[in-house]
């Protein structure tokens, strides 16, 4: 192959790399075990660790500059502080918090979405969530059928794809919160072989998000 030729499509190539955006482009094997970690500080109330966690999950997944992943970290870390008492605690401010992360990536990424909706799709995962978590029932008649498809709510639209195409990141993310929950009834101990099987679930989240978003 002619040396002109190569180089063109070497560079054909980069071009395209370059035009998919970070938050499409993520690493699943790294953010899936990140947010493992992060999981864990939650329910442990370390919040210095989920501080820590929250900044590399932030950068690696939405790939914003330092500053920007900083602030995002904070208000995470904000709106899971406000959500975390049970039953007394603060969903609105959960989703005040949520919308300006929500706002941070869209204006970073110039994406369409609006923030606010954003955030009430993200706190209604939540709330589906929570109320499987601690009714100690499934979620609705079709067992956890009501979380799936508040994840792939939240999902499609923040990444603009078809709810079809994230089943499967859906999926495997309220595996991840089975693995938790069960984690958490049997005491959050550390050392628990679940943080592993809740990590590789979270691993094939990401994994399943990629397929579906990896686009410019």
């Amino acid at each position: 192959m002619p040396t002109t030729v190569r180089k063109r499509r070497a560079s054909k190539t980069r071009s395209s790399a370059a035009a998919v955006k970070p938050h499409r482009s993520f690493d699943p094997r790294k953010v899936g075990g990140l947010e493992a970690g992060v999981w864990v500080a939650y329910y442990r109330h370390e919040w210095l660790s989920f501080l820590r966690g929250a900044v590399t999950l932030t950068r690696h997944t939405f790939g914003l500059p330092w500053p920007a992943t900083v602030y995002g970290a904070w208000l995470v870390l904000r709106a899971n502080q406000l959500w975390a008492p049970y039953p007394d605690n603060d969903p609105e401010g959960a989703r005040r918090a949520m919308e300006r992360f929500y706002r941070l990536v869209a204006e970073r990424h110039a994406d369409t979405f609006d923030p606010r909706r954003a955030s009430e799709l993200e706190v209604e995962w939540w709330r589906v969530h929570r109320e499987h978590q601690h009714d100690g029932s499934p979620v609705g008649e079709d067992g956890e059928g009501s979380l799936i498809a508040a994840l792939s709510t939240l999902y499609s639209y923040v990444y603009g794809v078809n709810e079809a195409q994230v089943t499967v990141a859906a999926e495997q993310r309220a595996l991840a919160m089975r693995y938790s929950d069960r984690w958490v009834r049997e005491g959050c101990d550390p050392a628990s072989p679940l943080i592993e099987e809740e990590r590789a679930a979270l691993v094939r989240s990401y994994a399943g998000l990629l397929a579906a978003v990896h686009r410019a």
